[in-house]
């Protein structure tokens, strides 16, 4: 059923439910025109998170990502990029093509706009929680923050901010990026969530030596060092695992510091 509250203006006519959570509602949907796009509903909990992404979606204007098409309210309508994301790659011709994939993507999202970005966050508040982990748990989350201290000083320019395999999507305009964070950092940063996913492939995302695969791979499609893509990989999955204790969510938290565990080792070793 097309929700009641959608701007009439857009002149949606049909939708499908396709993901509900904390975050809000995200619909398929088509308008009067024929036009395939994507509506969502912000909800009050993730609003200030939304204006990062949006703020981004703009800055790209859709070079490398989807485009941002209409605002109003809570309301966002966007560009259907397609259904296939990089996952599918990853279970059927395996991770290094994933990878590849995935690097063509960041050139793309790395490459010049002709747009000003504001709005977007900072590195510093990325990582707060990171921070309060750090004189909290002491241990991994405080080697992670003195870790982060050492990456600082690094170009600095608007990121996706949370880049994954099913965050990135096949369609009519090829490969794409979706459901950024907006954040405003090094480079480096936006290839070092991939080494963190997919999430429910541990065997994976625990393996130093994929770390360093991907690092490898990774690295000069943002332009930066190696060791300084395994240094964010290592920072964001201790960030991870304070999110998830903040959450109460021990278990989690224990995956996403093994992941931390792994990529420290090939930083170690890089």
């Amino acid at each position: 059923m097309t929700p009641s509250d959608l701007p009439k203006t857009w002149a949606v006519v049909e939708t499908t439910l396709l993901a509900q959570g904390i975050g809000g509602q995200v619909w398929r949907a088509r308008r009067l025109n024929g036009e395939r796009v994507v509506v969502k509903r912000v909800s009050a909990l993730a609003a200030s998170d939304a204006a990062h992404a949006m703020a981004y979606l703009a800055w790209r204007g859709g070079l490398g990502a989807a485009r941002l098409l209409g605002v109003e309210g809570d309301w966002q309508m966007l560009e259907d990029v397609g259904a296939r994301t990089l996952t599918h790659v990853l279970d059927h011709e395996g991770d290094a093509a994933a990878t590849l994939i995935a690097a063509e993507v960041l050139r793309l999202l790395h490459s010049p706009s002709i747009r000003g970005a504001e709005g977007l966050q900072t590195m510093t508040d990325r990582f707060a929680d990171l921070t309060s982990a750090a004189r909290r748990e002491g241990g991994l989350f405080a080697e992670a923050d003195a870790c982060l201290q050492t990456l600082a000083g690094g170009p600095v320019q608007p990121l996706h901010g949370d880049l994954h395999h099913d965050n990135i999507l096949f369609g009519e305009r090829g490969w794409l990026a979706i459901d950024p964070h907006g954040v405003l950092g090094d480079p480096a940063y936006d290839a070092a969530n991939l080494l963190y996913n997919p999430l429910e492939r541990q065997d994976l995302r625990t393996d130093p030596a994929r770390a360093r695969r991907l690092a490898e791979v990774l690295g000069p499609a943002v332009r930066r060092p190696v060791a300084t893509v395994l240094g964010y990989g290592f920072c964001h999955a201790c960030l991870s695992a304070a999110w998830h204790l903040e959450d109460g969510d021990v278990a989690e938290a224990e995956r996403s510091l093994a992941v931390g565990r792994a990529v420290q080792a090939a930083l170690n070793a890089a």
